[in-house]
């Protein structure tokens, strides 16, 4: 018995050969500890099969990962995470490319494949266009083996010309005698990719996709979790941890899916986004003060109505109130969990 995520696999593989049609140039991205929701082993070998469509190279988040991955894949990886000088190099077949984001770092791989990650308005990690008579002289080198470059634009487009931006960043490189035969590129839409390619034509604009080609079709995928007993209770019975009680006659439900699984976890989508509205914050101060009340509403649902929890979600499994008068689900039964994928730890993942 566990939470368990279900893929409707006929609609996830042509989802994702959806997704390839429109980025024939793309480059899965498989990363997390839980791989998308998905496991990074499964998304490996769905991304095998992506290869008949021209992918043969998929990007992971860390060296930890490659590691993870390379035994489920035999294209190259491409390691996103840029190397830090010091770091082990661990022992990773020739196919791995690191990601560098400093001089310093190309120089300390030279001899190892690696993909140079150029400063954007992400202001995360990169070379500034300062650093490029210093990267023209450490490419010199006969040693230095360049899969590309990369940039990581701001998925919100509020303010600047992203398209420019990239396209001043190839300028500059090759105006250095730097040749950019393959720019790997985050976050931008079809109609840019073509733009940019034809205003480089001697650069194969290649995007990093992950969330939209595994994620893409939510119908595709349901997280269930398995019904562990179904106890009959009362108006003012006391149950669980805290004792509190039972508010009218139902069914208190114990199901697979608790905190460990990251059930009753929010995403925090909204956070950096300024304050928000009067609407989002009425609704905020509305489930806090059900919480004072021991009132949730839970990601659960049964016959299509969402369940409540009876009391906060434990490690392992979550408890959860059925009013009288709905026919109960049996032991054994699973129950519908909406959940999000990349922040829930599922037990198992079944391709049906």
């Amino acid at each position: 018995m566990s939470l368990t995520l279900h893929v409707d696999t006929e609609r996830w593989r042509a989802h994702q050969d959806e997704v390839l049609a429109r980025h024939p140039d793309l480059v899965p991205v498989a990363k997390g500890v839980n791989g998308y929701g998905l496991g990074i082993p499964n998304l490996m070998e769905a991304a095998s099969k992506l290869a008949a469509g021209g992918v043969e190279i998929t990007a992971v988040g860390t060296a930890a990962e490659a590691e993870q991955a390379k035994d489920h894949y035999s294209g190259r990886l491409l390691v996103l995470t840029p190397y830090l000088l010091g770091e082990d190099v661990r022992g990773l077949p020739d196919r791995v490319i690191r990601t560098v984001s400093s001089v310093e770092a190309v120089e300390a791989l030279l001899g190892r494949r690696v993909v140079i990650d150029l400063m954007t308005s992400m202001r995360r990690f990169g070379l500034e266009k300062k650093d490029i008579p210093r990267l023209a002289t450490a490419l010199e080198s006969d040693q230095a083996r360049v899969e590309g470059f990369s940039v990581h634009m701001p998925l919100d487009r509020v303010a600047g010309d992203y398209l420019r931006e990239v396209s001043d960043w190839v300028d500059a490189l090759v105006a250095a005698g730097i040749p950019v035969r393959t720019l790997f590129v985050s976050h931008l839409s079809p109609a840019e990719i073509s733009t940019l390619a034809k205003r480089h034509q001697g650069t194969t604009v290649r995007p990093r996709i992950g969330t939209e080609l595994w994620l893409g079709n939510r119908k595709a995928l349901q997280a269930r979790g398995t019904v562990h007993s179904v106890q009959k209770v009362s108006k003012g019975d006391r149950f669980g941890y805290r004792q509190h009680k039972v508010r009218a006659d139902g069914y208190l439900i114990v199901a697979s899916g608790g905190t460990a699984h990251g059930v009753g976890l929010e995403n925090p989508k909204n956070f950096g986004r300024g304050v928000p509205g009067l609407k989002s914050r009425a609704k905020f101060t509305a489930r806090a003060g059900l919480a004072l009340l021991n009132r949730t509403m839970s990601p659960f649902s049964w016959q299509g109505k969402t369940l409540w929890f009876a009391e906060p979600p434990h490690m392992q499994v979550s408890v959860l109130f059925l009013p009288a008068g709905v026919t109960p689900p049996k032991v054994g039964e699973e129950l519908p969990v909406e959940v999000s994928p990349v922040m829930t730890h599922v037990d198992r993942v079944v391709f049906d």
